[in-house]
């Protein structure tokens, strides 16, 4: 029985209602070569990849550590990162290159390092794909599904700002060159059946209302006789862990004036949105992906741009867009930008509590790369753009972590001899996948120097 072996790619399997459903399954021992070290096919095991997204910008001198190197501290906007401090590396002072110009929305080249495409006033197009999708090229056909996309805040743009640089976060580049805005999930029930299965509920139809597992239930009978003590150990905490992900989801209470049985997440309560609870279901849906080798590839943005989102649990009472105006001494803005630090940090903790096969977390075997769309809201300038790495990607990245910091910034956002070019730390996160790579990006945003600092 010890040389039984499973592929990666197995499956929990069974029917509902005449509609087939899967559940994945977490590595397994029984997934591994004779030393632990690879899968039995001799693939390395699993490295994962995120990019997340914080709008609006910071405060420089409450978000930029004082010290470099090793021995940085937290400074007061990364204080809620406190508990994951040495699985994070600050990268500051470095510039986004971008010579389009129209606010906020050159930001988001730090996440695919190409000019925006001008699509008139405040409309912009991606001008080329972005790092999460240029890293799942790398893996097509790995996992069942490429990437998994998500926001938290639904609320949209108060100036009119739109086109796809504002639509999403992430940009695939298609085979005839075009790109496709990959559209990012608000409700995590959605994600959820996006995620792990055909399996949808329906309000009219009591046989589809029953946990997914009871249909897959003979499925992982069959496979535990099939395996040793310590993976039958753990598809046990696996399947556990998947029916009180589903019973929080499904239990979440309606809003006003939604049936009896809530069909959807993420619904407003009095006009305030759930930021916590959505951005804690999604990350632990994320998670759970990742740990079942579904996906390996995410984005992950908590609010857009330009939005009218208001951080109520904050008593912010505030647009928080509107509070950056006011300039970086403005306290509701710098209470908003902490509030969106803790969002980071408790998707953190959620990645350091999720242990992969031997023990290693989420944030051993992944690298998430974090950015927002300007530096100072009230400026709008990229030109000293800030960046957070978090995980260190299975020894790639430093660890603990450390705080690079260019030495030649400018808050010119145009000027090219500025502060280093941000996307080489892109450049940096592709090679983790692919060492080949050789360059991100294009025009004056091109990179094909990897910022050697942040790797181990």
């Amino acid at each position: 029985m010890r040389n039984f072996k499973l592929s990666r790619r197995r499956m929990l399997r069974g029917m509902a209602g005449g509609a087939s459903v899967a559940v994945g399954l977490p590595i397994l021992e029984a997934m591994l070569n004779s030393h632990g070290d690879a899968l039995a096919g001799g693939a390395a095991l699993p490295l994962r990849f995120m990019t997340w997204y914080w709008a609006d910008g910071m405060v420089i001198d409450r978000w930029e550590p004082q010290q470099v190197g090793n021995d940085w501290q937290l400074s007061e906007q990364l204080m809620p990162l406190a508990n994951v401090k040495d699985h994070v590396s600050v990268v500051s002072g470095m510039q986004n290159r971008s010579t389009n110009i129209v606010t906020h929305h050159e930001g988001m080249s730090g996440f695919n390092g190409y000019n925006f495409e001008q699509a008139g006033g405040f409309n912009t197009n991606a001008g080329g794909p972005t790092i999460d999708q240029r890293i799942a090229d790398t893996l097509e056909g790995v996992t069942p599904i490429r990437a998994a996309h998500v926001r938290v805040s639904k609320r949209e743009s108060t100036d009119g700002d739109g086109g796809t640089t504002y639509i999403a976060m992430s940009h695939r580049e298609t085979e005839g060159g075009g790109l496709v805005a990959q559209t990012p999930q608000v409700n995590p029930q959605e994600l959820w059946q996006l995620l792990f299965g055909e399996f949808v509920p329906k309000p009219d139809d009591s046989e589809l209302r029953t946990s997914i597992l009871d249909y897959v239930r003979e499925d992982a009978g069959a496979l535990r006789g099939e395996l040793g003590t310590k993976d039958q150990q753990r598809i046990d905490a696996h399947l556990e862990g998947v029916f009180e992900l589903e019973q929080k989801i499904l239990a979440t209470p309606p809003s006003c004036d939604l049936p009896d049985l809530p069909t959807a997440t993420n619904t407003d309560t009095g006009g305030v949105e759930p930021l916590s609870e959505t951005n804690d279901a999604m990350a632990r849906l994320i998670a759970y992906a990742f740990t079942c080798d579904i996906t390996r590839v995410a984005s992950f943005q908590l609010k857009r741009f330009v939005s009218a989102t208001v951080f109520d649990e904050i008593d912010a009472g505030e647009i928080h867009h509107s509070a950056s105006h006011q300039g970086p001494g403005n306290a509701t803005y710098q209470a908003g930008v902490t509030y969106q630090m803790q969002k980071f940090a408790d998707l953190l903790e959620i990645f350091a509590a999720t242990e992969d096969l031997n023990g290693d977390t989420l944030l051993d075997t992944s690298i998430i790369y974090a950015t927002s769309d300007c530096s100072t809201g009230a400026s709008h300038s990229v030109g000293r753009q800030p960046i957070l790495l978090a995980g260190h990607g299975r020894g790639y990245l430093q660890h603990p972590g450390i705080h690079y910091q260019a030495t030649a910034w400018n808050e010119n956002h145009n000027n090219p001899n500025g502060a280093g070019n941000m996307s080489d730390v892109l450049l940096s996160c592709l090679q983790a996948f692919d060492p080949a790579a050789d360059s991100v990006g294009g025009g004056p945003l091109e990179s094909n120097t990897p910022l050697s600092d942040i790797v181990a």
